[in-house]
């Protein structure tokens, strides 16, 4: 395990009867890092969650938070964890100052400093205008806000929240991935979501699990790497045979689409749309359409599940 490690996580896996909901799970989770979770419906997150967050046993692995074993010491585990599950655990009947005092009471924070925390904690979340008001008069961005409250009142060094901002408008969207970045600076945070666009704004590190099985691993950064264009859109009226365009410099493959324009493939970082552009104009080709093929998150993301889903399918047979 990494010394820095906040959560150490081996061989995790829990069955249900013949369903294997998690198999095999490795990952660690270090101080300053937002590592987001992603999945199909039913891959396994909100399980591997529950399992983390010390709500479900597994049925074979080891879980280490802070370096502590959570299986043999639960109660000193379970202090360093804030959770958010997605569906906050929220009394709509109490206020928002009541609610947070109950919250610190639950996680034993002195009496004496209960007061402090439950402050600072409305000024971190944006709650302090709304201390007052009973959580069910709340707007769902708001309750979503006393939800990340209740978690990161006992000051916890690692914070997992599952799918914070499902059904909110795209302000509230904006306010809560702005708080997850805040507190990933000072704290682990682990985001559990199907929400491609929050990871790569929010995160520094993506893991994708499918099928139970963690089957992706890697930084963000990395990402973008990846994800630089390597292809153009090439629409023309009067399309020249394809040993024209290979023979510009640049080009290494011509593809046909169906819509009737051309994939044009080249090395990165040697882009040939000038030299395309100019030949097109020169030589009378009627261009329409020049523009880069980005590679997202979501091309990623549909690969690797889609072709897990395959294997899973043959395996089968």
């Amino acid at each position: 395990m990494n010394d820095t490690s906040l959560v150490s996580v081996q061989h995790l896996s829990r069955y249900y009867g013949n369903l294997t909901a998690v198999a095999d799970v490795n990952f660690d989770l270090v101080q300053g890092e937002v590592l987001g979770f992603l999945g199909p419906n039913g891959a396994g997150k909100s399980t591997t969650m529950q399992i983390i967050t010390g709500n479900l046993a597994p049925s074979v692995g080891h879980i280490r938070i802070c370096g502590i074993d959570l299986l043999e010491h639960p109660k000193l585990a379970k202090a360093e964890i804030g959770y958010l599950p997605e569906q906050p655990p929220l009394y709509r009947d109490l206020s928002v100052d009541e609610y947070l005092r109950f919250c610190a009471q639950l996680n034993r924070i002195s009496p004496d400093k209960i007061v402090t925390a439950v402050t600072q904690t409305k000024q971190r979340c944006g709650l302090e205008a709304v201390g007052k008001r009973l959580i069910n008069n709340l707007s769902k961005g708001y309750q979503q806000r006393v939800g990340i409250a209740q978690a990161i009142i006992h000051s916890p060094s690692i914070v997992v929240l599952d799918e914070p901002t499902v059904g909110l408008d795209p302000i509230q969207i904006r306010e809560i991935r702005s708080l997850i970045r805040e507190l990933g600076k000072e704290r682990g945070v682990i985001l559990s979501t199907h929400i491609l666009p929050e990871v790569q704004m929010t995160c520094d590190r993506v893991q994708i699990i499918s099928n139970g099985r963690l089957v992706f691993s890697d930084y963000i950064a990395n990402l973008n790497q990846q994800m630089d264009s390597t292809c153009l859109y090439l629409g023309l009226q009067r399309p020249p045979a394809d040993d024209q365009l290979l023979a510009i410099e640049g080009v290494t493959e011509v593809e046909k689409l169906d819509d009737g324009r051309l994939r044009i493939h080249h090395a990165c970082g040697d882009n040939p749309a000038s030299r395309l552009a100019e030949q097109a104009v020169t030589q009378g080709w009627g261009l329409y359409e020049l523009t880069p093929e980005f590679k997202t998150l979501e091309h990623i993301f549909v690969d690797i599940t889609s072709s897990e889903e395959i294997d899973q399918m043959v395996g089968a047979k």
